[in-house]
């Protein structure tokens, strides 16, 4: 699933290319994603601005002359920036032309949605409002992180993707923030120290910070707003290593499943 640094890519891809502009067309071509395309919307946002592409989350918000469309990705999803002209391909549901440019949207399992909120407020809408802050911003810190981390007894790393604790810390980056902090991932987020959680606050910034520099992750489908693949996958520490030694005391790194997702951490160096 592309995560946040992935879908930071997408919005800085795509942004040159569309905000500004009149939208001249919308073709839905298979509306039956996460949920259904409201059949209206081609006729309502034709001729709209977009006059900004900005990102909450893991969601992409295009903003227009009476209200914002809430994008997200979903597993395996890409919007992309194409020519006009440019074959369609099997799963191209969506495309957004833009003068001599489409931003089109291709999904293969059509887990990705596009949801209309109209009006200003859209971080009143019910994808957004029980989000917690960015992570990258200065409202996600130590302090922060220690006070909502006391009397929480769950695992560290299901606390820090937890998406009303802060946004976008995915699987990926969850994994490799907790190895440079040196924290195991299963240690119970209450006995978190306050120079814990600060360590832990600045690794996940500069986790995440490297991976948007590098174009994100691409493991299997990602690919930027101009069709190029994330390059952070060549840093990973632990992240799809298992059993490989660790890159700091050369143990064989421990994998395990936790809440159905795969964790990877070194038993001698994170405690």
């Amino acid at each position: 699933m592309p995560e946040l640094p992935e879908v930071e890519t997408a919005r800085r891809g795509i942004a040159p290319y569309c905000e500004g502009l009149a939208l001249a067309s919308f073709v839905v071509r298979n509306g039956a994603l996460r949920w259904p395309v409201e059949p209206s919307l081609p006729n309502w946002l034709k001729g709209q601005e977009l006059k900004a592409v900005t990102r909450r989350s893991k969601y992409l918000l295009l903003r227009f002359d009476t209200g914002t469309l809430l994008v997200h990705l979903g597993m395996s999803g890409s919007l992309r920036v194409v020519e006009v002209n440019a074959p369609i391909g099997k799963h191209d549901h969506i495309d957004m032309v833009f003068g001599e440019n489409v931003l089109r949207y291709n999904d293969p399992r059509r887990f990705g949605a596009f949801v209309w909120h109209e009006g200003d407020d859209v971080a009143s809408h019910d994808l957004l409002r029980h989000l917690g802050p960015e992570p990258l911003e200065e409202s996600f810190s130590a302090d922060y992180l220690y006070e909502k981390a006391k009397r929480r007894t769950v695992p560290v790393k299901s606390f820090i993707m937890d998406a009303k604790v802060v946004v976008g810390v995915g699987n990926i980056y969850a994994n490799e923030a907790l190895f440079k902090a040196g924290l195991h991932p299963l240690k119970p987020a209450d006995k978190l120290t306050r120079p814990k959680a600060q360590r832990l606050v600045e690794e996940i910034k500069t986790v995440l910070a490297k991976a948007i520099k590098q174009g994100g992750t691409t493991l299997r489908d990602f690919v930027g707003g101009d069709g190029k693949p994330g390059y952070f996958a060549q840093q990973l520490n632990v992240y799809g290593r298992g059993e490989q030694p660790c890159v700091v005391c050369f143990k064989p790194l421990t994998e395990k499943r936790l809440q159905n997702r795969t964790t990877v951490f070194c038993t001698q160096c994170q405690k």
